[in-house]
């Protein structure tokens, strides 16, 4: 099965996630080809711009796969959140713009992969959030670091601590989204948006991309929350969000 599928269209290139069945969580099958593809993106010289979409399925992408995650021991877990991290990174430091076309849930790691994104265009029905801290974990993917960067720290820290979802339209006013569209313009806006960059000059854009990236600084904040999210791999309560998830009941935690 093909669980990330690449297509290039003039200059343009549309990178789709297909898990369906289970609204494109980040399985290590999905992490592997994303892995790939933005690999192989990286070093296209023809591709101009980037479009990131959740295909058919419900959502653009609802986050960890949890269900695989109960299966997996900690070192497993580890290596997991490992490969994912520097997926994303792979992502946000992809030398030309890409664009996260959002529909349903993205949430968690689903939300750290439209954050690593340069732009983010969401349909109506879209709800974002980094709920990471409901499931006795925390965001592992940059979310501490890029959220507050588009967002600001103090409604960054409010998202993140209480593991709020957000409306579509509450992520534009915040500045999380750059625009909302009804779902079935949302791979149409996103495309327009992609022909745009795609038209300016190829080597100016990368520069400025690379400009942008500089002044963010992130190596010191992703390296601290890379030893935080190990801090909490060991803890009952990540084993307890697990389990919940599984009865599909709240997690009861205990603080150990």
């Amino acid at each position: 099965m093909e669980w990330v599928a690449v297509e290039r269209k003039e200059q343009v290139a549309l990178v789709e996630i297909r898990n369906g069945e289970r609204q494109n969580a980040l399985s290590r099958q999905v992490v592997a080809g994303l892995q790939r593809a933005f690999q192989e993106l990286a070093v296209d010289q023809e591709v101009r711009a980037v479009i990131l979409h959740g295909g058919d399925s419900r959502s653009f992408c609802a986050g960890a796969d949890l269900k695989e995650r109960q299966g997996l021991s900690e070192a497993e877990v580890l290596a997991t959140v490992h490969q994912l991290r520097e997926t994303v990174n792979l992502v946000a430091r992809l030398p030309v713009p890409t664009i996260a076309a959002v529909h349903g849930a993205a949430l968690g790691g689903g939300c750290e992969l439209a954050l690593a994104c340069d732009l983010r265009v969401l349909s109506e029905d879209a709800v974002m959030g980094l709920t990471e801290l409901s499931w006795g974990i925390i965001p592992g993917a940059g979310g501490t670091v890029r959220l507050p960067a588009l967002v600001g720290q103090a409604r960054a820290r409010e998202l993140i601590f209480t593991a709020r979802r957000i409306s579509a339209r509450e992520a534009l006013e915040m500045g999380l989204a750059n625009r909302v569209v009804p779902r079935e313009e949302l791979l149409s806006t996103a495309w327009e948006l992609a022909q745009q960059i795609a038209a300016q000059a190829p080597l100016a854009v990368r520069a400025a991309k690379r400009a942008l990236l500089a002044g963010l600084n992130e190596p010191a904040g992703l390296a601290a929350e890379w030893q935080e999210y190990q801090s909490i791999i060991p803890t009952q309560d990540r084993l307890e969000g697990l389990r919940a998830f599984a009865e599909k009941r709240r997690p009861v935690y205990q603080g150990r």
